[in-house]
Order: C-alpha cells, then sequence, then structure tokens
C-alpha cells in the first residue's frame, strides 16, 4: 500500500468486530512505529498494549472502579474559536445523524460517548503514556509515533481509532496499569477490524481547503 492510498483509506473506526489481533502484529507495528521523527531522538512514548485476555480483564476493572477519577489535561482548548469550534460542532453532528441520534437525545449521545471507553468494542488497544517532564516538543512527538502507527496498522489490514478521551479517566487506567509515578496517560488506541455494518464507520471528516491555512511566500 502507498503512504498516499493509507493516508487517505485511515478514519477513526466506532465499531469493531471481534476478531483477534495477535501479540506477534502488534509488536511488529510497534517496532516499526519507533521510526517515527522524535526531536533529539528522545523518543518520549510509552506504550502499555491490552490485548484478548489482559482486555478483558481491563474491561471488568473498569467497570468496577470506585476510586478517584480525574483529567489528566484539557483535551480542547477553554472558549474554543471559530473555525476550530465549528469544525468539531460539525463533526459531532455528521457522526450523530449516521448512528440516528437526535440532538435532543442527550441519552442517546452521552451512551455513544460511553463507547469510548469499552474502546469501541476492539479487541486490542494500547495506552500512550509520557514522562511529565516532557514538553509540548514531546507532545508533537507522541503524534508522529501515532500517525505513524496508524498508517503501517491500515497498511496491514487494521483499523484505529485514536483516543484522547480516555485522558479523562486516567484514575482507573493507572489503577489497572500502575505505571511509574512519573508518567502521565495522554491518550488510548483501539486497534481491530472495523464492522463494515456499522453506519458509524462510514463517517469521513471534512478538511478546510488548502487556501485556509498554507500561504506560500
Amino acid at each position: 500500500m502507498k503512504v498516499s492510498d493509507a493516508i487517505t483509506q485511515r478514519s477513526s473506526i466506532r465499531a469493531f468486530l471481534d476478531t483477534p489481533v495477535s501479540d506477534e502484529l502488534l509488536k511488529d507495528l510497534l517496532e516499526k512505529s519507533a521510526r517515527a521523527a522524535s526531536g533529539g531522538n528522545l523518543q518520549p512514548w510509552r506504550i502499555f498494549v491490552l490485548n484478548g485476555e489482559s482486555m478483558e480483564r481491563f474491561i471488568r476493572a473498569l467497570n468496577s472502579y470506585n476510586g478517584e477519577e480525574y483529567q489528566e489535561y484539557d483535551i480542547y482548548p477553554p472558549n474554543l474559536k471559530s473555525p476550530y469550534r465549528d469544525s468539531r460542532f460539525k463533526i459531532g453532528e455528521d457522526m450523530y445523524a449516521l448512528l440516528g441520534i437526535e440532538r435532543e437525545d442527550k441519552q442517546g449521545r452521552y451512551a455513544h460517548l460511553a463507547r469510548n471507553f469499552k474502546f469501541f468494542d476492539a479487541p486490542a488497544a494500547f495506552f500512550c503514556f509520557v514522562d511529565k517532564c516532557m514538553g509540548p516538543p514531546q507532545w508533537s512527538d507522541l503524534g508522529m509515533f501515532l500517525q505513524t502507527f496508524m498508517l503501517l496498522a491500515q497498511e496491514a489490514g487494521l483499523s484505529t481509532c485514536a483516543q484522547e478521551a480516555w485522558a479523562n479517566r486516567a484514575g482507573p487506567v493507572r489503577a489497572f496499569i500502575q505505571p511509574p509515578e512519573e508518567l502521565m496517560l495522554f491518550c488510548g488506541m483501539a486497534i481491530g477490524h472495523k464492522d463494515p455494518t456499522k453506519p458509524v464507520n462510514d463517517l469521513k471528516s471534512d478538511r478546510a481547503p488548502l487556501s485556509d491555512w498554507a500561504t506560500f511566500l
């Protein structure tokens, strides 16, 4: 698969089949992803993989968790302005339209959002952590690592969904994984085979035209 094809075909999948994904394939994809660009070669990503039995144990632990809940960071800036706010609003409305959930159906919308915390039924996933001493440049390195993984997964016939939503449930994630104290949860990544029968997987986000964001001097 050409890189350009992988970029075009990749999308955030929100309904997965229960088809297993092998640890060997995940290891191969992660090792290749580590070739992503990294400023100063710091390689700041720290990855914790859930697959098969460990995924089942995690979901059980998550459902029974009654400890502290907290947010690792603000996923979106407060008072998000246009055009960024407009883009976020539109993708949400497009998604709920595919799901057949009306704007007034708050319960239906919350129920769908809660599926984030089942990895949309994906059989495999990982959590990406970063050392708390790292700054914005290293967060950009995480993005390059994650994008590289998603494109390699596309090439391998897998689908993915990067999930910053997990930053809102750092408590139960930390309780299960028990990472070193100096690490902070950045995001999760759902991994598996997409369910082609689910309309939500037909969602394709818009992209602004080049003239809106690029200036040739």
